[in-house]
């Protein structure tokens, strides 16, 4: 069963010399070393005495350059280390006291919790005659795994992943049913950490089997034909003590049969002489098939390898070599497999391989279309193809030729994800979101068109109240980006500046599609104005898009962001002190070094959990495989490219810095907390002004999937009420 993509939500980056001199806080450190808050409790004009921050004499030369790195004692794992515990604890202590203190935080994590509290469902698969599919009542830290015995069945509790700790910030993460309905295999993420833990139970029973699977990590989850087993994705156990931060290298595939310990698994699939490759696995829905799709990198570079399931000694053939374009399993008809592909199309097209006769050319099966082809997938006799046009998803039926059957009647100006389905049978679901309109689950028939809702919540709001446009701007060199600017109606009417949140990612051809978060209508709710850019860097015009974005073109992606800014100030969307940025992950890489490059076109800034040592960032975790859009910092050019624009090495002593909140989280392994650490240190220790620069840092969270709904409206609660204060938005109490 394979599930189509079709939009990303809140969804697993001339040298010059840092500046370091002495922050004028320093002074107000007490004896004893901890944090205290100096009369911001009573003004939050005022920013708190940072803790004091040990500094090393830490001085590397590479290809002549002299860098420094004063802070990278914090970059040890904070749950080992007491040095940098007792740092996070004093940083905490300092933050959480301003923070309180700040006007509408208590209203708004109030009004958080309302508009989180509705009834909201996940797209169901289907297998056999079941459907799977997670609910959640509301404010359920976690969502529960339900299933139905037939379409009109009455949903039955399967998995509750609440149960599975004390503190509920373990979750229920990938998970997928056998064929026949009988097993669901599932997967364990427990504190936000990119570990797996495989676990399957009975669907009949409800009860949880003893199979236990450890080390996965960046896997796909695929039963094999007869659903006796599956096949999974892991690495070597971690030394000891470095489980949250050391390089994973060697990912092999491996077969595990239902019933049988851990160590009886059969290794089907490994690259040792090339220990940078992932390798995943899928099988093809009539079990003929095992495909491996290779990468080394987040690029959308794949090289294939099929296994036939229907011989006794199955070898491994090289179906795509290179690791020069995209592919994606649509489906397939016995030995003719579907792909959608980048292959001499940069914005996709649809093509069928012969398993049989690998070697043979590629057919043409849907040409490259203007707008960029984003997934495919085959349901019956049809397959769903799902493009981009401004944004907006558009998807369309095909049959197995090719030939146009018909467009997927989509409900409004917004996107759509789901589609998982079977060669064969014709029933597939899709959700269907925008910025201010919360996903409803529809059911497609694809031989028929027609479309029912399956679920579709009650609201604490009216999405007729906001108002979304779509507007271009120039960037530095010219090129038209895209924004996505939300508002209230009556906000959009009186047409005056108003507080404005401006968002951006710009990397990894991750698009910035519609999708609905109860905190940006908090934000919205209020008055408050809502900007998305489409950056280049992102995958919103295919490849072009993406490259004009990466490696030696980083400085567009902010570039971009900054004339956007520099738009909603022109245009009179925001005024000169009223607007706040923010981004996650790329995009608080993206927040750390605009805030660099033009502190004065901010009023605050909320970087989460973001990249912010472009020297470094290969070292940890998944951070190598960024290299394809960053560079490498061991390569010259790389090296040279990364300084101009890494975070922490480029705070300009002596400017006047927007407030600055950082947010990230003990058990982030995917970006380790020591990105943020370290950027907020130098920040704290820099003379830029007198506005606040804070570390918000989670506990039992990592980089955000699994996050407890408590932890995110607390998170944002914090967040926004921190961006409110500092652009003059007013906090209405409700």
């Amino acid at each position: 069963m394979r599930a189509l993509l079709l939009a990303l939500t809140l969804v697993t980056i001339a040298p010059v010399a840092p500046a370091w001199a002495g922050d004028k806080s320093d002074a107000a450190i007490s004896s004893s070393g901890s944090a205290h808050v100096v009369d911001a409790a009573a003004n939050p004009a005022l920013p708190p005495a940072y803790p004091a921050t040990r500094r090393q004499d830490i001085v590397e030369t590479r290809f002549g350059v002299s860098v420094a790195d004063p802070y990278r004692w914090l970059e040890a794992d904070v749950r080992s280390d007491k040095d940098v515990r007792d740092w996070v604890t004093a940083e905490n202590d300092a933050t959480f006291a301003y923070l309180k203190e700040l006007p509408g935080r208590d209203a708004l994590r109030s009004r958080l919790a309302q508009l989180y509290d509705y009834e909201r469902y996940g797209v169901p698969r289907k297998a056999g005659n079941r459907y799977f599919y997670t609910r959640n009542s509301g404010l359920q830290n976690q969502s529960p795994l339900y299933v139905r015995e037939g379409l009109k069945g009455a949903q039955r509790l399967l998995l509750d992943p609440n149960t599975f700790s004390k503190d509920e910030a373990t979750a229920l993460a990938e998970w997928l049913p056998s064929d026949d309905g009988r097993y669901l295999l599932y997967s364990v993420q427990d504190g936000g950490t990119d570990w797996r833990i495989l676990r399957i139970v009975d669907v009949d029973s409800g009860k949880t089997l003893d199979d236990r699977i450890e080390w996965v990590k960046y896997s796909n989850l695929a039963w094999n034909g007869d659903d006796s087993g599956f096949y999974y994705s892991r690495f070597d156990p971690p030394a000891n003590g470095s489980k949250y931060q050391s390089v994973v290298t060697n990912q092999e595939i491996w077969f595990h049969k239902v019933g049988t310990p851990q160590s009886a698994d059969k290794r089907i699939y490994a690259t040792p002489d090339r220990p940078g490759l992932m390798n995943r696995a899928e099988v093809t829905d009539d079990g003929r098939w095992l495909l491996v799709t290779s990468n080394e990198s987040t690029d959308q570079r794949y090289e294939l390898t099929l296994i036939s399931l229907t011989t006794d000694k199955p070898r491994p053939v090289k179906l795509m070599r290179g690791l020069d374009y995209e592919w994606q399993l649509v489906g397939n008809v016995g030995d003719l497999l579907y792909f959608r592909t980048t292959a001499g199309a940069p914005r996709g097209r649809l093509v069928m391989l012969d398993a049989a006769r690998p070697r043979d050319k590629m057919r043409e099966v849907v040409a490259e279309q203007r707008q960029a082809l984003v997934g495919g997938s085959m349901i019956g006799d049809r397959i769903v193809l799902a493009y981009l046009s401004e944004g907006r998803t558009v998807a369309e039926l095909v049959d197995l030729g090719g030939n146009a059957r018909g467009d997927v009647p989509l409900p409004g100006f917004g996107s759509a994800a789901g589609f998982g389905g079977k060669g064969g049978d014709p029933e597939t679901f899709f959700a269907f979101s925008s910025f201010t309109t919360p996903s409803t689950i529809y059911r497609l028939n694809v031989d028929t068109g027609e479309t029912s809702v399956f679920a579709q919540p009650r609201l604490a709001f009216d999405p007729a109240d906001y108002v979304t446009e779509q507007v271009f701007f120039p960037s530095r060199d010219g090129t038209q980006i895209p924004m996505y600017i939300v508002r209230r109606k009556d906000v959009a009417q009186a047409a005056r500046p108003a507080p404005t949140l401006l968002y951006g990612y710009g990397g990894f051809n991750v698009s910035q599609t519609q999708g609905f978060a109860p905190t940006r209508l908090a934000w919205l709710e209020q008055g408050g104005v809502l900007a998305i850019a489409s950056l280049r860097g992102g995958g919103e015009y295919g490849k072009e898009w993406h490259d004009a974005g990466r490696l030696s073109n980083k400085q567009n992606v902010f570039d971009d962001f900054i004339a956007a800014a520099e738009y909603l100030k022109k245009s009179g969307y925001t005024g000169k002190d009223e607007l706040a940025i923010e981004g996650r992950s790329n995009g608080g890489l993206l927040v750390g070094a605009v805030v660099n490059q033009r502190p004065d076109l901010f009023a605050a800034a909320l970087p989460a959990v973001g990249v912010m040592d472009m020297l470094r960032f290969d070292r940890f975790t998944a951070g190598r495989y960024w290299v394809d859009d960053y560079g490498r910092p061991d390569h010259e050019a790389d090296f040279r490219n990364l300084l101009t624009y890494s975070p922490y090495h480029n705070i300009k002593d002596g400017a006047a810095y927007p407030a600055i909140l950082v947010t990230t989280a003990d058990t982030d392994d995917r970006v380790v907390p020591g990105h943020s650490f370290k950027y907020t240190a130098a920040l704290q220790h820099a003379d830029v002004g007198g506005r606040p620069r804070l570390i918000r840092i989670e506990t039992r969270a990592g980089h955000g999937s699994g996050k407890p709904t408590e932890k995110v409206i607390e998170e944002f609660a914090d967040m926004y009420s921190f961006i409110a204060y500092w652009t003059g938005l007013k906090v209405a109490v409700k």
